[in-house]
């Protein structure tokens, strides 16, 4: 299929690294644009993979190969969807097998280091670097879906050398799977998820940490710290492999953004010694505003959960009521459970769903049946 705006065509896309993302960007190339010849590359010499067999199967890929000599020269676009160190390492492999007009983009959520690897090997011209700001708890091929870039930012991040026209290409591709495509220079890029993705996952980390070594022998902390405090440390649960790879390859950008972050805390430790109540409230007060104007529609760098809390009646069958009338109503359930601690959410009931559009049909639903319910 000839591109409207560049000319170029999007015939042949190759895929290193086939999980979440790159199945999920796959699928979602398939679902628009049909006809396009889509490989993927397995490093394994044997047979392929059960997620590429299973991508086989299912008709989004028609080949999987194990020579990057077979069917990759001929590609127009090539997603490098493996951790962030496997995807510079095969840059220079790519380099002399690929087309000129080819164009190389990955999905890894640092930007300066490949730019860098880019830089070196004189690829500034073929290469755009990518990052869906998308993605799941869970993981793998199987767990893909095409919706999930759905809405979600894609952040693109060109090279000084980059043609125009190979940049209108992915930009127009981006759009067409559904995502909003943001052009950002690669530190910058850097700098900002650093401050809004990568030190949350430090300070999760380390909270709960915290709580594991603070907390007695009977576990009172470990009991009473479900509800707010699971779900705000939620994402310390992240894989610590991806963890440890951001971090050593984000070092020295995440160094500087935390090292601001303590100076807040310490700020604030001060304020506790002095009884700076006005301190205290601005603090409060600033975080609170600044957090109620951010965008609820949009997918973030932190992926979204989708749920409501419900006030239910402690008496035998409340929650199979309501269970009972979302399923007899076609709308599926992710996760149910009781709120004993409230003190950071309304509700006894919280409900946790698969997607957006059935949290707001839940939500209806069960304000036409006099529940009372709350979201965040």
């Amino acid at each position: 299929m000839r591109d409207k705006d560049t000319g170029f065509s999007i015939n042949i896309i190759g895929f290193i690294g086939f999980g979440l993302i790159g199945g999920s960007i796959a699928r979602a190339i398939r679902a628009i644009r049909p006809n396009t010849l889509m490989y993927a590359y397995d490093y394994h010499n044997n047979s392929p993979s059960g997620d590429l067999k299973e991508a086989l199967s299912d008709g989004v890929l028609n080949h999987v190969i194990s020579d990057l000599n077979s069917g990759f020269p001929n590609c127009d676009i090539i997603f490098l969807c493996a951790p962030v160190m496997a995807n510079i390492s095969y840059l220079s492999k790519l380099k002399p097998i690929i087309k000129p007009s080819c164009i190389i983009t990955d999905v890894g959520s640092v930007k300066g280091n490949i730019h860098e690897a880019v830089n070196h090997l004189e690829m500034q011209n073929m290469f755009i670097g990518g990052h869906p700001m998308t993605g799941s708890e869970k993981t793998g091929y199987s767990n893909s879906y095409a919706l999930l870039l759905e809405n979600a930012y894609y952040i693109l991040t060109p090279t000084d050398s980059t043609p125009k026209d190979k940049l209108s290409l992915l930009h127009g591709l981006v759009k067409e799977m559904g995502s909003l495509p943001i052009i950002l220079d690669p530190y910058e890029h850097d700098e900002i998820t650093a401050a809004i993705s990568h030190l949350p996952h430090i300070i999760a980390a380390q909270l709960v940490n915290l709580i594991r070594e603070s907390d007695d022998i009977s576990y009172k902390m470990k009991q009473l710290a479900a509800g707010g405090f699971k779900d705000i440390t939620r994402i310390a649960s992240s894989s610590p492999q991806m963890w440890q790879n951001i971090c050593l390859t984000n070092a020295k950008v995440i160094k500087s953004i935390l090292d601001k972050y303590i100076e807040t805390l310490e700020n604030a430790s001060h304020a506790l010694d002095t009884m700076d109540g006005n301190y205290l409230y601005k603090m409060f007060d600033t975080a609170g505003e600044y957090r109620n104007s951010i965008p609820n529609k949009s997918i973030g760098l932190i992926h979204r959960i989708f749920e409501i809390f419900v006030d239910v009646i402690d008496e035998a069958g409340a929650i199979a009521s309501i269970a009972t009338l979302l399923a007899n109503n076609n709308i599926s359930i992710k996760n149910i459970g009781i709120i004993h601690n409230r003190e950071f959410e309304e509700g006894v009931l919280r409900i946790e769903f698969y997607d957006e559009k059935s949290e707001s049909e839940a939500k209806d639903l069960l304000g036409k049946y006099n529940y009372h319910v709350y979201d965040r």
